[in-house]
């Protein structure tokens, strides 16, 4: 039977020759992940199943990345939690702040994470690993509990929505603006519980960097996975990172889609989500006289070396506008390095911006970015419900690195094109 790659993934994982959409399954995971928020809960879970040991200790992750350093009494004792039990177990993957960064921009960098693989993460974004080519996707924390007791999951396997992007990149438009396009053209439930397979000939022009972007926000369009074929880019991008064999799949050129959608990219403006949806979007040219208070660049959605880089670019030999904020958040350890290295720590620090230590922080109006009562922020993040950065008379406005470094300069959001 055609399959697609998601089903043929779920299929080598379940021990099985083939599936097919809506069956139910029993699949092997290869990596589990869980965060400072999350995993607390699947340790409490753990713990009162009487399990004694971790079925798959190699491939359980403990990522400290929300509140670390911690910042207050109660995130303390969330991350105390968890440093105990890894202790107790000798995990050798516990990671805690000064150590990795953010999960989903630290696994794939290290090579943890690959072709093929099967990952499950208590943490919605998770499905970001599908720019590699693997399953992976988020589950509550008493699923992870799950995983750890029997190295197993049971997963629906999913539908298929397959996306084509034709033409050529317009300048300052990346992989955040063509799922952010995407989004705003299916809605946040336009693929629920679906795979999001993309492809086409602009797609195998991205770069990794707009890969990890565009798989990141599948679920702000209710997808379980973003996928993507592991072509010769992929494997350039793993070949001295990851530490097991790639398995490569390909969907079948007669698999079955739900649907087939397409776009042309040369059509496609650098985009902005309005509050309070991220499928309430425009081009940036539509946007109008929007004033911003603060400008942040970062998160597991565009938090790597190649956002930073755009967002140096726009900035240099600027300065942000009074009265606005400027953060910039590197997604892990060794972006922040990297960003050390070529000197855009200093581009940031010299236009007026701060650079945070690698967290989550802002995005889920943990800290390092709260807003006020009627206060605006442009970011890179990726959700921008109602008080999602902090009070809920507070907007969020989501764009890519070049437009919110463009708009900290001019203090409305505007397109870099415009300086």
């Amino acid at each position: 039977m055609p399959m697609t790659i998601t089903e043929k993934i779920l299929a080598q994982h379940a021990g099985l020759d083939e599936v097919r959409p809506g069956q139910l399954i029993m699949a092997k995971v290869d990596v589990a992940l869980g965060n400072d928020i999350t995993a607390p809960i699947a340790i409490d879970e753990f713990n009162r199943s009487g399990a004694s040991e971790i079925r798959n200790p190699d491939g359980l992750f403990f990522v400290m990345d929300h509140f670390v350093p911690n910042k207050d009494i109660q995130s303390a004792i969330q991350v105390q939690k968890v440093r105990t039990f890894a202790r107790q177990h000798r995990m050798a993957h516990f990671y805690d702040a000064g150590d990795a960064g953010i999960e989903h921009v630290f696994l794939p960098e290290q090579g943890f994470v690959g072709p093929g693989d099967l990952v499950i993460g208590a943490d919605s974004h998770t499905v970001t690993y599908g720019a590699l080519g693997a399953f992976s996707t988020g589950v509550g924390s008493t699923d992870l509990a799950g995983i750890m007791i029997t190295g197993e999951i049971w997963l629906k396997v999913p539908e298929t929505i397959r996306f084509e992007f034709s033409g050529e990149l317009a300048p300052w438009v990346s992989g955040k603006d063509l799922i952010l396009h995407t989004i705003g053209d299916i809605g946040v439930d336009g693929a629920r519980y679906m795979a999001m397979e993309f492809a086409g000939e602009a797609i195998a022009s991205l770069s990794m960097d707009s890969r990890f972007s565009m798989a990141n926000m599948a679920i702000e369009a209710g997808g379980k996975c973003g996928i993507f074929h592991a072509d010769a880019r992929t494997l350039e991008y793993v070949a001295n990172r990851f530490r097991r064999t790639p398995k490569i799949h390909a969907s079948d050129p007669d698999a079955h889609y739900r649907e087939v959608r397409r776009y042309d990219c040369a059509r496609i403006e650098p985009q902005v989500a309005f509050p309070h949806l991220p499928s309430n979007v425009k081009g940036v040219s539509a946007v109008g006289e929007v004033k911003i208070d603060q400008a942040v660049i970062g998160s597991c959605t565009n938090g790597r070396i190649e956002d930073l880089r755009v967002a140096a670019a726009v900035l240099k030999g600027r300065k942000r506008a009074p009265f606005v904020r400027l953060i910039v958040v590197p997604g892990s350890q060794e972006v922040y390095l990297q960003a050390l290295r070529e000197g855009l720590v200093e581009t940031f620090i010299t236009a007026g911006g701060v650079v945070s230590t690698p967290t989550c922080g802002p995005c889920l109006g943990g800290f390092m970015g709260i807003l006020a009562d009627g206060e605006r922020s442009i970011s890179t993040t990726n959700r921008n419900f109602i008080g999602r950065m902090g009070h809920t008379g507070s907007e969020v406005y989501l764009s890519n690195p070049a437009v919110a470094a463009a708009s900290a300069v001019t203090g409305s959001i505007c397109s870099p094109a415009d300086l």
